[in-house]
């Protein structure tokens, strides 16, 4: 996993009126929880934003004044209207207490399907993994190749050393779907063998 720096300052005040106080600065409220105690901080927008408009994964090293500490985002909270960032939940990770994080999918090589006039779709983006934070890659890799036309590659075929998959074991991750085209070259052919 890639790892991003982060600067934070602990607030002291919590509460609706702090947290307006906070945003008016161009600061963003921010909690870190699971380790020995919650601590309360603010982080400037700007590094938040690099953090969080990107579809990769951080672990995220975290300097709250003298605090330093490693994290992952667990969640973010966005105004309904602007979209702007309100409040970032960040959760402390130790090396040996499994986490669980949503990994971007890559799809690799090119498919026998597509070959053959299929279009590959990817329909999961992201997979739920749970393991150590020092084992989680950046992302998961699958490779296509050996997919043919109506074929699908589902949850349970995707295999990622020392990781658990969380996600349904049916679901489907990505299949290689018939094109009109696709259907129209087969129907001809069939018509043709008839003859």
């Amino acid at each position: 996993m890639k790892s991003f720096n982060l600067q934070g300052k602990e607030r002291k005040e919590v509460g609706k009126k702090a947290s307006k106080a906070v945003r008016k600065e161009e600061s963003i409220p921010c909690v870190l929880y699971g380790g020995s105690k919650n601590i309360h901080f603010t982080a400037t927008e700007g590094d938040l934003r690099k953090l969080v408009y990107t579809p990769e994964v951080f672990v995220v090293n975290l300097s709250i004044d003298k605090t330093k500490t490693h994290a992952i985002v667990k969640e973010i909270q966005f105004h309904p209207v602007s979209d702007k960032i309100l409040h970032v939940d960040f959760l402390e990770v130790f090396e040996d207490k499994a986490v669980v994080v949503e990994l971007p999918v890559k799809l690799k090589g090119l498919a026998q399907g597509v070959r053959a006039g299929g279009k590959l779709s990817l329909e999961m983006r992201k997979l739920r993994v749970k393991g150590l934070y020092t084992k989680i890659p950046e992302n998961i890799t699958i490779d296509v190749t050996d997919l043919a036309l109506g074929k699908s590659i589902q949850v349970g075929k995707v295999s990622v050393t020392d990781l658990e998959i969380l996600n349904a074991k049916n679901a489907v991750v990505a299949q290689v779907k018939l094109t009109r085209a696709a259907r129209g070259a087969a129907a001809a052919a069939n018509e043709q063998k008839a003859e």
